[in-house]
């Protein structure tokens, strides 16, 4: 397997892929192609049971979506599922046959964050792992499953509190909320997860594919439900009000490395 923002490690029926999408992981369209042809590839090998997720960046994982490329990126979008949206594409992660796992340093933020939760277990580094749905602070849903994952993980109050705040939330926090099922010293987080994932690995697959059946069956929503929510980002997206937010976030240094090390901060003081 050969892609331009991802490097691909096999060790038996454990897959590794590293994000590497300079300057700061953006989820823009040649990331959103690599993820596609991934997941394609990795599930037509039968030899591949788990995939890891990680970032060659120690700052951001994934910092969210490039909001200047959305065309582009709902084209490659499509390329999997035949529909332009990204909640399909993530949802794809929790219904594969594949064992999805999130192994979190640095900040994922919107787009980034609904990736980690539509994946099957998520495990974040104590020391840099940030993360926020801050799409509110600019007017809108989050369109690719943020709501409906958060709800079902945190309860409705916790829920709407990190959804309204649009706040960054350090690992120890996310643990507590039930963002990510555990935090651990960085140090310590690649042992545990490739640990993890070879014990995983090493029980049959048709086991991990009945209780993900089960399991989804209860907890994951439905596929409209999805849907629903990323037509009301696209419609909100294009609205007066949420484009100027937009455009001022830009002059701010919104998608820019060194101004998103501190985005919480920034989108408080946003002209509105």
């Amino acid at each position: 397997m050969s892609f331009d923002t991802l490097s691909v490690h096999q060790e038996g029926p454990v897959l590794l892929a590293q994000i590497n999408a300079p300057p700061m992981n953006l989820l823009g369209p040649e990331l959103v192609r690599d993820l596609v042809a991934l997941i394609q590839q990795a599930e037509a090998d039968e030899a591949i049971r788990v995939l890891v997720f990680k970032s060659a960046d120690p700052d951001y994982f994934i910092s969210h979506v490039d909001i200047t490329r959305r065309k582009e990126l709902q084209e490659e979008t499509a390329k999997l599922e035949g529909e332009p949206w990204l909640a399909l594409l993530f949802r794809r992660l929790s219904t594969s046959r594949l064992i999805t796992i999130a192994q979190i340093e640095g900040r994922v933020r919107g787009g980034g964050s609904e990736f980690v939760l539509a994946c099957d277990m998520r495990f974040a580094a104590r020391e840099s792992a940030v993360f926020s749905q801050f799409e509110p602070a600019l007017g809108v849903i989050p369109g690719a499953g943020a709501a409906q994952h958060l709800v079902r993980l945190m309860g409705r109050g916790r829920a709407l509190e990190v959804l309204l705040s649009a706040q960054d939330y350090d690992a120890e926090l996310a643990e507590r909320y039930g963002w990510v099922n555990r935090t651990f010293p960085a140090a310590e987080l690649g042992d545990f997860v490739k640990s993890l994932a070879h014990r995983i690995a090493s029980f049959p697959a048709g086991g991990h594919a009945a209780v993900k059946e089960r399991v989804n069956a209860i907890a994951l929503p439905s596929i409209d439900d999805f849907r629903g929510d990323a037509d009301l980002y696209y419609a909100g997206v294009q609205s007066p009000q949420t484009q100027a937010s937009i455009s001022s976030a830009l002059l701010r240094g919104f998608q820019t490395r060194e101004g998103e090390l501190t985005l919480a901060r920034m989108l408080g003081e946003l002209d509105r």
